[in-house]
């Protein structure tokens, strides 16, 4: 269901139970797959293909060519481009695998493969492909360690407590 004051283009097909929040613009020829939910101030170009139980944090921006697997989380504020050498007349998009992980305010380089279960931390340049299961960080992005090395960072920190309440979008 689109949040108030956004824009859904002609031809854009959303699965079951899309969660679509305010002016979020949402280009012609787009497939959303079902439990996705895209946050607000979030802009889908044209042609663009996004898996099931995707979660797009808000101010995201995601040009034509990109194809997004299953799975994924998207932190808010990333930057996919689709154009290596801007303006040139040809574009190519990026591929993003199945659970992979993009920490807040990535920016992810035309043509880039994000690998499945890779983990891009926040603020990474993606220009290079990441292999599958890969945490990548810096600028420009680096491999520094695995994904199942992450998980158990991610538990040890969990496991502490305190902070904040779960995490919704």
């Amino acid at each position: 269901m689109p949040g108030f004051n956004s824009y859904i283009g002609k031809n854009v097909k959303l699965g079951r139970d899309v969660k679509i929040w305010h002016l979020t613009y949402i280009g012609d020829n787009t497939s959303i797959g079902d439990g996705t939910s895209i946050g607000s101030l979030t802009h889908i170009d044209y042609n663009v293909k996004i898996g099931r139980n995707v979660k797009i944090e808000g101010m995201v921006y995601i040009p034509p060519l990109t194809e997004i697997g299953d799975g994924v989380f998207i932190g808010p504020g990333v930057v996919f481009t689709n154009d290596p050498y801007p303006t040139s007349k040809r574009m190519i998009g990026v591929k993003v695998e199945d659970e992979a992980v993009i920490g807040a305010g990535a920016v992810i380089k035309a043509g880039v493969r994000i690998g499945r279960r890779s983990v891009v931390a926040m603020g990474a340049l993606v220009t290079k492909d990441v292999p599958d299961g890969a945490v990548v960080m810096g600028f420009p992005a680096r491999p520094v360690y695995s994904r199942e090395e992450y998980e158990r960072k991610k538990g040890e920190w969990e496991a502490k407590g305190g902070g904040g309440g779960p995490r919704t979008l």
